[in-house]
């Protein structure tokens, strides 16, 4: 087995390195995997790189396998798919995916990995954080046959959540972003798409995922009377503005936060994180999502790509991060 590998560090805010790592031995109930792919969540990811996860929430935002501490250094990311080279017979050679940090190879609990199936290509495999992320607000939303739903914020999370929503029967959905160029996205999704102040009114349901104040204030006015706004948008440590003073008590209006982190006994009694990654992986079968994955770099570049993206100068949805040189086992 290779007792080596390479993985992304944030070694301080805006600041990012390759380092070399050894492995450990795998113990029978672990396994080693070889990284194919690996994803950047841009909206998260790149909040950690400028060093913006608020000192309260330290604790709150940890990724699974996430080593060292915020601000940094820290390995940090939660996207990542490849094969295992070594552990259970039922598993070796197997493509999975785990919410492990980007690295080259790793070893894990078996109990950490899911496989991914078969009719699901490993590149699109990375979308699986995501999707998850998706299925979550939609258990929490509980949307209806026929409903009027808008989605504000065609990034990453919310065309995910477009892309599930354009499912359901009866449901009339419209994605809103600022960026006209997401209009090219809505449309391999198979969605209506509106600037936001050409986006329809009276919905029953917003979710809203731009991560800006001005797009959860219009998510607020753009919904029925008792209708209900999802907010899937992380902050960091912004501060938010509401109009709720004007009309959102005398309309009855809700505004309900959704986060991955937990599963609402409540809105899905029984259901546990692995059966939420499971369905997240079976969703993915649908080449449609194909198009929430808008750039691809070599993991050797990695350290000069998150700077651009959190910049804004690479714009994507979901960069997709390759893996290569590993070699056999």
């Amino acid at each position: 087995m290779h007792r080596t590998a390479r993985a992304f560090w944030l070694r301080s805010p805006g600041h990012g390195e390759l380092r070399d790592v050894t492995l450990p031995e795998p113990a029978p109930d672990e396994v080693v995997v070889r990284a194919l792919y690996s994803g950047v969540s841009r909206g998260t990811e790149t909040l950690v790189f400028r060093g913006g996860v608020p000192r309260s929430q330290h604790t709150v935002m940890r990724a699974p396998f996430q080593e060292g501490d915020f601000p940094g250094p820290v390995k940090y990311g939660y996207l990542s798919v490849g094969v295992v080279e070594h552990g259970p017979a039922a598993l070796t050679g197997r493509t999975v995916f785990c919410l492990y940090p980007h690295q080259s190879r790793y070893v894990v609990p078996a109990s950490a990995v899911t496989v991914v199936p078969e009719r699901v290509p490993a590149e699109r495999a990375v979308l699986a954080g995501t999707v998850e992320t998706a299925v979550n607000a939609l258990w929490d939303a509980a949307p209806l046959i026929g409903d009027r739903i808008t989605v504000v914020g065609g990034g990453m999370v919310g065309c995910a959540v477009a892309a599930l929503l354009a499912r359901f029967p009866g449901v009339r959905l419209q994605l809103v972003d600022a960026d006209p160029a997401r209009a090219a996205t809505a449309r391999a999704l198979g969605v209506d798409f509106a600037r936001p102040a050409d986006a329809l009114g009276d919905r029953d349901l917003v979710v809203h995922a731009s991560a800006t104040e001005a797009g959860l204030t219009r998510s607020l006015a753009l919904l029925a009377p008792e209708g209900t706004v999802v907010e899937l948008s992380w902050y960091g440590d912004r501060t938010v503005a509401l109009p709720l003073g004007e009309a959102f008590h005398s309309r009855r209006l809700t505004l309900l936060g959704s986060q991955v982190g937990t599963v609402s006994p409540a809105a899905r009694p029984g259901r546990t994180y692995a059966d939420r990654m499971a369905l997240a992986l079976d969703l993915l079968a649908d080449p449609a999502l194909d198009a929430l994955v808008t750039g691809e770099s070599p993991f050797e570049e990695l350290p000069s790509v998150l700077p651009k993206l959190a910049s804004g100068e690479l714009p994507a949805l979901c960069h997709r991060i390759r893996y290569t040189g590993t070699g056999p086992a």
